[in-house]
């Protein structure tokens, strides 16, 4: 397949992440001839400017991927579960930043820097993690790799972006109307579909997508399923608790790991700060330590505040934050297609 031959769409393309998917296909000059930008009907006609051309958005069809030999998803699980088998049986391979098929044995779930491999046997589609999932996974596979990981708690600090641009006005609108003394609507968080809405404005709240088993969140168990079926460690003991700020983008997360051999700080900084996409921004003397608003908008995940975990004989607490819509979405998924590329694995058994 030629450099410039791809045909290449984005479904969702007016969405948060689907924007940044067409920032980054420009950015990191990725080698397609034609770009196709889908979204739903209400979406349609308008025009969005990639690079230096201006392109229409078109509706969202079961006829939309004739001709498509790669198409990125980041429009909801049910839009994926309806269209990206239609895109596989024309022939496109189908990178996929829904829940729609994460948790499908037949479906690699790729995080590039860690299970690369998987991209092997895909069989048209390739599940995106969660962003929660990789902002966690890259350090934790780091000391997982290194030392072994016996157990694992964390507890996130999620930007509202990764509820979409309407919590993100949202928050703004909460902000201005209370900072005037005027009472404050809420109609999206923590959950659009839920019966009950809360502010965002100078509240937290502890409850990120919908109740499921155990008391836990979705978002929770995604974040404990997602990363065993990332590491291929079925057994790897890991609990979420996934909260809500008001931050307008990047995830934080608090993590307590359980090793399974002692680690000194210094090692342990080391240790991550080997991992391709991981910076450790840790001078607790100098009051160095990584924040949303320093890494919104870039590649890395970073780590700050490693410490030894005094509880536990061989036991580590860090900090890591990452741009969920870059490289808990939007990057990662644009990774997986440069690798499917670079391996000759952009086509598929139909």
């Amino acid at each position: 397949m030629g450099r410039n031959s791809l045909n290449v769409a984005v479904v969702g393309a007016t969405g948060a992440v689907g924007e940044e998917f067409l920032k980054l296909l420009v950015e990191r000059n990725f080698p397609f001839k034609r770009l196709k930008l889908l979204a739903s009907p209400r979406s349609a006609g308008r025009k969005v400017k990639v690079g230096d051309e201006e392109l229409v958005v078109e509706e969202l069809r079961p006829d939309s991927f004739d001709g498509i030999q790669l198409a990125f998803f980041s429009a909801g699980a049910s839009v994926s579960r309806e269209f990206a088998p239609l895109a596989v049986a024309a022939g496109a391979v189908v990178v996929d930043n829904s829940s729609a098929f994460r948790m499908q044995d037949d479906v690699p779930l790729v995080v590039p820097e860690i299970n690369p491999e998987d991209l092997k046997w895909h069989k048209g589609i390739i599940a995106n993690p969660n962003c929660s999932t990789i902002i966690l996974a890259l350090p934790l596979y780091a000391l997982h790799r290194a030392l072994g990981v016996r157990r694992v708690v964390v507890s996130t600090y999620q930007a509202v972006s990764g509820a979409g641009a309407r919590a993100m006005q949202e928050l703004r609108d909460q902000l201005e109307h209370a900072l005037r003394g005027e009472p404050i609507t809420a109609e999206i968080l923590p959950v659009a579909s839920a019966p009950r809405h809360y502010p965002i404005a100078f509240n937290v709240i502890p409850q990120v997508d919908l109740f499921a088993e155990d008391g836990f969140t979705r978002e929770e168990w995604k974040m404990v399923r997602e990363t065993r079926k990332i590491f291929h460690a079925p057994d790897l003991k890991i609990a979420a608790t996934c909260v809500r700020v008001p931050v307008l983008r990047s995830h934080a997360e608090s993590v307590q790991v359980e090793l399974e051999r002692p680690v000194t700080v210094v090692e342990a900084r080391e240790i991550m700060a080997r991992m391709p996409g991981v910076e450790v921004w840790d001078r607790p003397e100098e009051q160095i330590y990584p924040m949303p608003y320093q890494t919104s908008g870039t590649d890395p995940v970073y780590v700050g505040r490693v410490r030894r975990d005094p509880t536990v004989e061989a036991g580590l607490l860090f900090w890591v934050v990452g741009d969920q819509i870059r490289k808990g979405a939007a990057l990662n998924g644009i990774q997986i297609a440069e690798l499917l590329l670079q391996q000759g694995l952009l086509s598929h058994a139909r």
